[in-house]
């Protein structure tokens, strides 16, 4: 699927990959539902996500944070001040820390939980881009407080280019469990 550049294609883009992985989740074998993510055979998958993420609970929390992350840096749309879309402590160079913690903060939680707080988070993140226009979307620097990209890019890193990030992760899984 083409990256958006279009409100309508990015909604389309973040719908179908969205359903696509829950698809993906509705149709797991037993095995695949109970089997530990693990992908150290692999030497292509050297980023640090194939060693972090071990069950679908992590792939689904990740996701989720992440979406908060935007939900939480869009309310301040409406002052003039740059706010850094990632938290305090954490920039471009060292997110990896911040998604280990995520990680570390979420090992409590339930596939079932996760799976309802991603469904919540993705219908507020789809709520929160209905109210943008291609133009707020799509125009470099539009918001001063985006900085030089678009909130569009945003949007998509957080849905449609998430969700392939999980659905990737959830076929090399599948793979694994047929081995």
């Amino acid at each position: 699927m083409a990256k958006p550049k279009t409100k309508a294609e990015l909604i389309e883009a973040a719908t179908t990959n969205y359903e696509n992985l829950l698809e993906m989740i509705a149709n797991r074998t037993e095995e695949e539902k109970s089997r530990e993510y693990d992908f150290s055979d692999d030497d292509k998958k050297k980023e640090a996500h194939w060693k972090r993420d071990r069950n679908l609970r992590d792939v689904l929390m990740h996701l989720y944070e992440w979406q908060q992350l935007l939900l939480n840096w869009l309310k301040n749309r409406d002052d003039d001040k740059s706010r850094p879309f990632l938290p305090e402590g954490y920039n471009w160079r060292t997110y990896g820390a911040m998604n280990v913690a995520f990680w570390e903060k979420n090992q409590d939680v339930s596939e079932e939980e996760a799976l309802r707080r991603l469904e919540e988070s993705h219908h507020q993140v789809m709520q929160a881009l209905g109210t943008f226009s291609d133009e707020e979307l799509f125009t470099k620097g539009f918001y001063p407080w985006v900085g030089g990209s678009s909130i569009g890019g945003y949007f998509i890193s957080n849905t449609s280019s998430h969700y392939a990030w999980a659905i990737k992760k959830m076929k090399a899984h599948k793979k694994n469990c047929r081995h």
